[in-house]
């Protein structure tokens, strides 16, 4: 058994040098002084679950070496201790082995039901086989919403002595979590603890029940081994006192009898109400300091949701708990170690003024801050100026009396209560569209500006909701309030009109990808393949967007000034090629599809329109069932022919992600920014942008510590086994001039003015037999297309 792990090590070490462009350096910190408020003064500890539990299957010997090398220099590694029928330790995260390795089927008769502090419980249990017996069984991913893909590595159980041996862990934590259960079945978790001692150091030793640590407070030396009592539910109940956790946390001074520390769950010092909103924090850590004890945090993960108050973004919470002004908890236990490492290395005692450390890539909203708020409303963009944007964006869209305004969608069902408001019955199907809309050229502004906004809530299939208090908060804001709002935020370096011209159909082009919740399967599906819809407006209901918009920017000041830069953008040349007389714009050409290269013929023609180009992360980082295959050549071809590139996509959710970026927003800005060397990103979070070029780990050089390296695109991609790979996916389309040269935009057709005041009932223009007019000369050269689009 002891080769078959040696090799693993083997494989892994090989590997580790790609998952991350690696330095001449092992992890280390920045060197920056900074005042703690730890118990010992020093920075936090950062206690990895079973490794890097939250990638590779908990305890294995993958996810042991990955915390090794991605994390800070002194990482502490967790075990939970499970004892084998012949006495051996091992490292398993349950105390039932079914739930997260192959035990079922390979001893499918030897399920048992055993009581567990007091409650029957059915499974496989460790008791019940010695460690040769083991030797076939192999980890898996025991968590459903993580990817399974690393299960057929055949990672074998470890002991402790595994552990020590092989990964050679700069310090070594063993939980105890069931020695009365152990205690029944005439196995000693005590004694086990002594003799293992004896062989291999141990650096902490936890548990939650109280006679354990007692017994065994006498026989270690506190300047080796501490002992830390670990506190449950705050109601369940301690076997040995038999008080709930709850009333012993207001009993610390009778902890310190047995313990130098405490780990309690993260809500003992962070609590949250039942809409998952933080509530002042408790004096706990506060206490425990007074009374000598470290204290120690739990449940972290960057894959689970936790308070909205944190925007989806693991690194904010980590920085509630090490530095807030009153306190720093002494250290955390997680399953993602790389974030915490950079939380507490990179990212603390920035200061409200920090310095950015980068200043060569631009942030510009998506929508305002519309992960926080609702997209395009005034608290968006208010939000996104405070959190330290450089842009904020107005995707502009047209009222039916002419009013540009600033809406994320030209449907308003997407983005207010349209559908529910009395402007329902205004619903309408147009040919080019799949589906109907409430669409904003049939309301007046007057009527919008009625509606209520509704946030985005991209992921809710996985119960990820953004900021429910304010999810219909904020006002509407016409373009020229936009520029106004714009030209006020003396912090910001400039604005983006986003004029699009295209309705978007789904059913086409399409990319499925996959996620487990619980324990079903989740697929979505994206997909977009648009259609001009410019005649259609300019001719049935005339209104001309990109002249709007031009008016606004004259009328606003903006057309011949420097001050602030004017980013126009668009999918159609032929917009952009309006805009080309004022030499002061940026235009900005987004390719709305994923690609993996462009002719050099077409970047010319881009150049012709164009300063710079939008791209989708695919188009950057190609991935396959959310994992990285490799880096595209588009980005160094545009910059290559001094086309600025910016990248769009940019959200907090863990799922928005590639599993290479391990469920962190900054670790995936970082590789864009220092990887792909992209100009800029689009993002609904602008905080957590700006602050990634606050922190303190770049511009070392060779002294960059690893969890502020790039990934490798790939790295992880060439761990899967056979048996688990993805099918693979066709490439990207290459991008050639015929999708990028446009025809010119049509004139637009004079239109009847609105009646006074009927601007939400009137009905649209229809044909005899009932369906709205659309202008003939689209109607006909789609309709073919159209109708294969259905048949795909």
């Amino acid at each position: 058994m002891y080769r078959a792990r040696s090799l693993s090590v083997v494989v892994l070490s090989a590997v580790l040098v790609v998952l991350h462009c690696a330095h001449d350096v092992s992890a280390q910190g920045s060197n920056t002084p900074s005042r703690w408020q730890t118990l010992s003064g020093k920075p936090p500890l950062v206690v990895a679950r079973g490794g890097f539990s939250g990638l590779f299957p908990d305890s294995s010997i993958y996810a042991y070496n990955l915390a090794v090398q991605s994390s800070v220099s002194d990482v502490i590694l967790w075990c939970d201790v499970q004892l084998t029928k012949d006495a051996a330790g091992i490292c398993f995260p349950d105390i039932k082995l079914n739930n997260a390795s192959t035990i079922e089927t390979v001893y499918k008769n030897r399920k048992k039901t055993y009581l567990v502090n007091g409650v029957p419980v059915d499974g496989w249990f460790p008791i019940d086989f010695t460690l040769n017996d083991l030797s076939s069984v192999f980890l898996t991913q025991g968590v459903f919403s993580r990817t399974n893909k690393f299960d057929g590595s055949g990672f074998q159980i470890l002991t402790v002595e595994d552990v020590a041996g092989q990964v050679k862990p700069p310090g070594l934590w063993l939980n105890i979590q069931h020695d009365a259960f152990y205690t029944q079945h005439n196995l000693s978790m005590r004694s086990y603890v002594l003799s293992v001692s004896r062989r291999v150091v141990i650096n902490y030793i936890s548990s939650p029940e109280v006679n354990f640590l007692t017994s065994i407070a006498s026989r270690f030396n506190p300047n080796i081994t501490k002992l830390v009592f670990r506190f449950l539910g705050q109601n369940e109940t301690e076997p040995s006192t038999n008080q709930t956790y709850g009333s012993l946390s207001k009993n610390l001074t009778f902890i310190k009898t047995f313990a130098s520390g405490i780990l309690v769950p993260k809500d003992y010092i962070w609590p949250v109400d039942k809409s998952l909103y933080l509530q002042p924090h408790t004096s706990l850590v506060a206490d425990a300091h007074k009374e000598g004890l470290e204290v120690f945090a739990s449940e972290f993960a960057n894959d689970l949701v936790f308070s909205y108050n944190h925007s989806y973004d693991p690194v904010a919470e980590y920085l509630s708990f090490f530095d807030n002004g009153d306190f720093s908890v002494d250290g955390v236990l997680s399953d993602f170690p790389i974030t915490p490492s950079a939380a507490a290395d990179c990212f603390s005692h920035l200061g409200n003024n920090a310095s950015k450390k980068v200043k060569d890539l631009l942030i510009i909203s998506k929508n305002g801050a519309s992960g926080d708020y609702p997209g395009c409303t005034d608290l968006a963009y208010m939000k996104a100026i405070s959190d330290g944007v450089d842009i904020i964006d107005c995707s502009v869209q047209m009222s039916k009396d002419g009013i540009p305004l600033c809406l994320s969608s030209i449907n308003l069902i997407d983005s207010t209560d349209a559908a529910q408001s009395s402007f329902s019955n205004l619903a309408k199907n147009i040919p080019i569209i799949r589906g109907s809309g409430i669409f904003t050229f049939s309301l007046n502004w007057a009527d919008i500006q009625t509606l209520h906004p509704a946030i985005s809530n991209p992921y809710a299939q996985f119960q990820l909701f953004r900021n429910p208090k304010f999810k219909s908060a904020g006002k509407f804001l016409k373009l020229s309030d936009f520029l106004a709002l714009a030209r006020n935020a003396s912090s910001l370096s400039g604005v983006l009109i986003s004029i699009e011209v295209s309705f978007f159909v789904s059913g086409y082009s399409c990319k499925m990808r996959s996620f487990r919740l619980d324990s079903n399967l989740v697929k979505l599906t994206f997909c977009s393949c648009s259609f001009q819809y410019a005649a259609y407006l300019a001719e049935n209901e005339g209104i001309g967007a990109t002249d709007a918009v031009i008016t606004a920017l004259k009328d606003a000041g903006y057309d011949n000034q420097t001050t602030l830069k004017v980013m126009i953008q668009s999918t159609n040349s032929s917009v952009l090629t309006k805009f080309k007389d004022n030499k002061n714009y940026e235009l900005v050409y987004k390719v709305d599809e994923n690609i993996r290269d462009a002719l050099n013929s077409t970047v010319e023609d881009i150049r012709k329109f164009a300063h710079s180009v939008v791209l989708n992360k695919d188009s950057v980082f190609p991935e396959n069932n959310l994992f990285l295959t490799g880096f595209s050549q588009v980005v160094p071809k545009l910059r290559a022919f001094n086309l600025s590139v910016y990248v769009e996509g940019f959200r907090n959710e863990f799922v928005s992600q590639a599993w290479d970026f391990f469920s962190d927003a900054t670790e995936e800005i970082n590789t864009y920014y220092q990887s792909a060397g992209v100009n800029g990103i689009i993002t609904e979070f602008p905080f957590t942008a700006d602050r990634y070029r606050k922190n303190l780990c770049l511009n070392l050089g060779n002294n960059t510590p690893i969890y502020m390296s790039p990934v490798q695109p790939g790295g992880l991609f060439q761990l899967i086994t056979t048996p688990y790979l993805p099918p693979a996916e066709a490439p990207n389309p290459l991008l050639t001039e015929a999708d990028v040269i446009e025809p010119p935009l049509p004139p637009v057709t004079d239109k009847q003015a609105p009646s006074p005041g009927g601007g939400g009932t009137a009905a649209a223009p229809t044909q005899p037999n009932g369906q709205p007019k659309i202008a003939a000369g689209i109607f006909s050269s789609l309709v073919t297309l159209l109708a294969s689009l259905l048949l795909f």
